[in-house]
């Protein structure tokens, strides 16, 4: 079974939180798009002016995202 890996891409600012949001539109478009599988495109507040926007996909696709989407950093999702 194939590990999931979490792709992060960070937004400071007050306007974090809503490019973070839209962020992930986009992460969506990809994969649907592509014809890419994906288990959760979401965004999260870290705290007042930082906002993370993640997708989780499978360790075997991880290079696909990677290398097209440059995401700023990556883990193994629990």
């Amino acid at each position: 079974m194939s590990r999931k890996i979490k792709l992060i891409w960070d937004f400071k600012g007050p306007e974090g939180l809503e490019t973070a949001k839209h962020h992930c539109v986009h992460l969506k478009e990809f994969a649907e798009i592509d014809n890419l599988t994906y288990y959760e495109v979401n965004h999260e507040q870290v705290h007042e002016f930082h906002a993370i926007a993640f997708i989780t996909v499978d360790e075997t696709d991880m290079k696909i995202f990677r290398d097209a989407l440059k995401p700023h950093r990556g883990v193994v999702a629990s």
